[in-house]
C-alpha cells in the first residue's frame, strides 16, 4: 500500500512539474529594450535562408514574416530596415540600419563575417549596445543528423566555433562576382513592396519567436565574439539621440502594455547529445521594380506625424498564426 501510495505522489508531483515547465515555457522573455521587437535568432536565420543581401533586406522587411516590429522613432509605425555591407579584405560586415528621420541613423545591429587564414568562415551577429545592452551576441550551432550526415551548411570543428562556408548567402558574398551592397534606401523614399504597419505588443511578437529560444540552430554567446567586431573597431557606428532619448524616458515600455515580463536567464549552452531536425532552405525568388515610395498613391512619401495616428498598438487575434517562413522541422 505504501508503495502505491509513494508512486501516486510521485506521479503527482511530475504533472504538476511538468505543467509548470510547460507554462513557462510560454512565457514571454524580454530585455526591457527595444531590440526586444527584432528577433536576432530570426534575422540569422533569415539571413541563412536568403540567397542575396537584397532578398535578406526583403525578407526582414517583410510584413508576413513577422521579423520586424521596431517602432525606434515612436511614431506608431514599423521602421524600414535597411542593410548596408562594409567588405574590407575577407571581412564582411553587414549593418542593419533605420533612418529615425531626414537627419538621423540607428544601427540595430551587425552581421560579422570572416573568413581566416584556412578559408573558413565564420559569422555572427551583434545587436547594437542602445537596442539589445553590451555583448548581445548571436552565432549558428551544429549537431549531427539521426542518420550520421552534417546538417547541409555548418561544417564543425574544434572549441565549439562552427563554420558557415555552405550558405547560400555567404557563396554569393565570396564570390569574385559580387558586387558590394549598399541599400539605396533612406527616410521618405522605400521600395514599393514595403508599406508601415502598426507594430503590435512585445506578448503578441513574442508569440511568433519563442520556438527560437529552444532551438538547437542558435545561441547566444555568454560574454564575448568569435574574433573582432570590425565594423565597430572601424568607428562606423551610427547612432540616435532621438532614439536615446526615447529609451531612457521609456518611451519604448509602451510595447509591454503595462506587464513585466521575467529577464532572460544565462544563455544557453547546448548539450552534448542534442540532435536537430534537418531543416530544408528554399529561398525566395520574388523580384520587384524599386520605384520612390511617392509614386504609390495609398502610401504617403513620408511618415505620419504622430497626431494622426492611433496611440495604441495592434494585437492579433492569436499568436499561433506563424508565418512560414519559421523554420520548418
Amino acid at each position: 500500500m505504501r508503495n502505491h501510495f509513494l508512486s501516486f505522489i510521485f506521479v503527482s508531483i511530475s504533472f504538476i512539474s511538468s505543467a509548470l515547465f510547460s507554462q513557462n515555457e510560454k512565457d514571454p522573455v524580454a530585455l526591457g529594450l527595444p531590440g526586444d521587437n527584432l528577433n536576432l535568432y530570426a534575422v540569422l536565420d533569415i539571413f541563412q535562408k536568403s540567397p542575396t543581401l537584397e532578398e535578406f533586406e526583403k525578407s526582414i522587411n517583410n510584413k508576413n514574416t513577422n521579423i520586424n516590429n521596431l517602432d525606434l522613432n515612436n511614431d506608431k509605425l514599423v521602421d524600414y530596415i535597411k542593410v548596408i555591407d562594409y567588405k574590407e579584405g575577407n571581412n564582411h560586415s553587414i549593418v542593419l540600419q533605420v533612418a529615425i528621420d531626414a537627419k538621423e541613423n540607428q544601427d540595430v545591429a551587425v552581421i560579422e563575417i570572416h573568413k581566416d587564414m584556412k578559408d573558413k568562415i565564420l559569422i555572427q551577429i551583434i545587436g547594437d549596445e542602445d537596442l539589445y545592452g553590451k555583448n548581445y551576441i548571436v552565432v549558428p550551432t551544429i549537431h549531427k543528423e539521426v542518420i550520421g550526415t552534417p546538417n547541409p551548411g555548418y561544417i564543425e570543428v574544434e572549441n565549439e566555433v562552427y563554420y558557415v562556408n555552405d550558405w547560400p548567402i555567404v557563396v554569393h558574398l565570396f564570390s569574385p562576382l559580387y558586387t558590394v551592397y549598399f541599400s539605396q534606401w533612406y527616410w521618405g523614399f522605400y521600395p514599393t513592396y514595403w508599406a508601415p504597419w502598426a507594430p503590435v505588443y512585445y506578448y503578441n511578437y513574442w508569440g511568433y519567436h519563442h520556438h527560437y529560444y529552444t532551438n538547437h540552430y542558435y545561441r547566444r554567446l555568454p560574454d564575448r565574439s568569435f574574433y573582432n567586431n570590425y565594423y565597430y573597431q572601424n568607428s562606423r557606428r551610427s547612432t540616435s539621440q532621438t532614439v536615446n532619448q526615447n529609451r531612457i524616458s521609456g518611451v519604448f515600455n509602451g510595447t509591454y502594455e503595462g506587464r513585466v515580463y521575467r529577464k532572460p536567464e544565462t544563455p544557453r549552452t547546448r548539450t552534448q547529445n542534442e540532435v536537430p531536425i534537418n531543416r530544408n532552405v528554399s529561398p525566395s525568388t520574388r523580384t520587384t521594380v524599386p520605384s520612390s515610395r511617392s509614386q504609390k498613391t495609398n502610401i504617403p512619401s513620408t511618415r505620419q506625424s504622430k497626431s494622426n495616428v492611433p496611440n495604441t498598438r495592434t494585437t492579433p487575434p492569436s499568436s499561433t498564426g506563424r508565418n512560414e517562413n519559421t523554420r520548418r522541422r
